[in-house]
């Protein structure tokens, strides 16, 4: 029996139904505060992170021998009193995993998973689909620009993966003008979508008075607080793809059609993802959107043109 540990996002539910395709009803096992996108009716085992030498007792008890890790799940905050007996145990090696930071803490999990007797299955593995093959799967194609920016994108990606930061960065001519935090991929081209203030502004000289005086304190702040701000995206490129030595059974970075439609309204001019490195959801559509929006997708090989 195969059980999905699953977290938020699509990617559960999308591995849920081609395992039912195949003849197999997974398990969904839900850690709380992670509410995955899944069919009710499939059989479901919620925990907390306290409890999960319990759960972990309860899978094999209920036959199941294979796991996948789905969805995104951060690091959760433990209540010390609400550590049962059976997941005490694990208590210190957790705690030393958690302070690795989320890779680490992924790492440490599959360990613990393994050690319990539990084959860890990749969500390509499942479905192999999600990894597109490499080229350029779009009408549009990038630019001599976006082909030069590509390899520094890779590196800044690297410099983030070392610092375990996010796994996608914005550059437009040379220079990153974003790049991921915890909100995720979607919330920064939500912020790179915005329109400038300037272009909110009013005629009226007082409120333009006003505006620009708050301007300047917001960047004596910034300046103050070594904060500097996310430039013009415009005809940029969305580079993502996974941490330096990331183990790829688990947390694979992901994009779908709301990255695609994050991309058009931030104004880029495509997306680049690692080839055998990121998945895809749903590529047709994003093909699609991509296409009719004139954005290019490039599905790289790693150290490609650097």
């Amino acid at each position: 029996m195969i059980a999905l540990l699953a977290g938020t996002g699509a990617l559960p539910g999308l591995l849920a139904k081609r395992l039912q395709e195949k003849g197999e009803v997974p398990l969904i096992c839900e850690m709380a505060g992670f509410p995955p996108e899944v069919p009710d009716d499939l059989p479901r085992l919620r925990f907390r992170i306290e409890t999960l030498g319990t759960c972990l007792a309860t899978l094999r008890r209920m036959g199941v021998t294979r796991l996948c890790l789905a969805g995104a799940v951060r690091r959760p905050t433990v209540d010390p009193t609400a550590i049962d007996a059976a997941t005490a145990p694990l208590v210190p090696r957790l705690q030393a995993a958690m302070a690795k930071g989320d890779d680490g803490t992924l790492r440490g999990i599959m360990a613990i998973l393994e050690e319990e007797g539990f084959a860890i299955l990749a969500a390509q593995d499942i479905a192999s689909d999600l990894l597109p093959p490499a080229g350029i799967l779009t009408r549009a194609a990038p630019g001599p620009e976006h082909r030069r920016d590509a390899p520094l994108a890779e590196r800044q990606l690297a410099a983030m993966g070392r610092a375990d930061l996010g796994q996608t960065c914005v550059l437009r001519a040379g220079v990153v003008v974003a790049q991921e935090d915890d909100a995720g991929t979607d919330a920064l081209l939500a912020r790179l979508a915005q329109p400038s203030r300037d272009a909110d502004r009013s005629g009226d000289p007082v409120s333009w008075l006003m505006d620009t005086a708050s301007d300047m304190l917001g960047d004596a702040a910034d300046w103050l607080s070594n904060v500097t701000a996310e430039g013009p995206a415009s005809g940029g490129l969305l580079y993502k793809g996974p941490k330096p030595g990331q183990d790829r059974r688990a947390d694979l970075p992901v994009i779908g059609p709301a990255t695609a439609r994050g991309a058009i309204h931030a104004g880029l001019a495509g997306i680049v993802i690692e080839a055998g490195g990121v998945m895809v959801l749903e590529l047709p559509e994003v093909l699609h959107l991509l296409d009719d929006a004139g954005l290019f997708l490039w599905v790289r090989a790693a150290g490609e043109g650097a």
